[in-house]
């Protein structure tokens, strides 16, 4: 059994308990992490409490997360928005809202599941039952460009590109306040926060080294459309460097410092736009585009 233990800061105060574990635990859905707290194994300062719960600063969270039983991962008919597809790997412009991978409160409705139908099982087994085809991943409400390998071989040549920092990624985001430079690099490893193991943080011990570029598209009142160029591929790794530089992505509420989003939004506004690698087969160089969702183009539009 998996257990995580938190301590509420200035960022938390006066949030659901569901809520505020949802945003820091983005793999498992609100429907699961209720029924957690209903089965008492969320504690607040060592007492159970109902998921409406307001934290306070310095509250003391501990979840002890059931252990994941590997369920059969069943094919489903999920209509998948396809950038690139051939015999060896296909390239998915994911949308909001939807899990990569299987997890606690999410066996159903999920990339995997839809790929399992698309390609008829025919997927890499290297990352096992629960992660079939899958290489790297992206955060729930993060949208764009995603791939997945049908086979051993094109999982191991993507997988070494991952590794060796070859692939091209390219996101765009729109973060709070305007950076004073044009463009800009932030490094920092990036690891569990030490404070908070629900969260990664930079420059924190056993944090790994990440590289993240950035470039200023369009500068509105209060905010800044931006292009973040990725060497590295931590985990949440551009909400944290981008945070911890005072330019949050918009709407996330997990890094956020607390600021509090004027728009309708469900999760941070960020989005995987270009994507580009070697084939594993030919060796040609193939890049695709994800384009801005719909969400994203009418935010940009009130901000303009």
């Amino acid at each position: 059994m998996e257990r995580f233990t938190s301590q509420i800061g200035l960022d938390g105060d006066d949030e659901r308990l569901d809520k505020w574990i949802s945003a820091a635990l983005p793999a498992l859905s609100r429907s699961y992490i209720q029924k957690c707290i209903k089965d008492n194994a969320v504690l607040v300062n060592g007492r159970p409490q109902k998921a409406g719960y307001r934290l306070r600063v310095d509250d003391e969270i501990a979840f002890a997360i059931p252990e994941a039983v590997e369920p059969e991962i069943m094919p489903e008919n999920i209509p998948l928005d396809i950038l690139y597809e051939d015999d060896d790997v296909i390239v998915v412009n994911k949308p909001k809202g939807m899990v990569v991978h299987p997890a606690p409160g999410h066996s159903s409705g999920t990339l995997v599941n839809a790929l399992l139908y698309h390609c008829s099982g025919q997927l890499s087994g290297i990352n096992g039952v629960l992660r079939p085809g899958i290489v790297h991943r992206i955060d729930r409400d993060t949208t764009g460009s995603l791939i997945a390998c049908k086979n051993d071989r094109a999982h191991q040549s993507v997988s070494a590109q991952l590794k060796a920092h070859t692939i091209t990624r390219r996101y765009r985001a729109i973060v709070y306040g305007v950076p004073e430079q044009e463009s800009g690099t932030v490094e920092g490893t990036v690891g569990r926060d030490p404070r908070n193991r629900l969260k990664m943080a930079v420059n924190v011990p056993g944090g790994k080294p990440a590289v993240t570029h950035y470039t200023v598209l369009q500068r509105f009142q209060g905010y800044a459309y931006i292009e973040c160029r990725l060497e590295t591929g931590r985990t949440h790794q551009i909400r944290v460097h981008m945070a911890s530089i005072g330019h949050p992505v918009l709407g996330d509420d997990v890094y956020g410092a607390g600021r509090r989003c004027p728009f309708r939004l469900e999760g941070q506004t960020l989005h995987a736009m270009v994507l580009g690698f070697r084939h594993p087969a030919t060796d040609e160089y193939i890049e695709v585009t994800a384009p801005l969702p719909e969400y994203f183009e009418h935010l940009l539009h009130i901000l303009q």
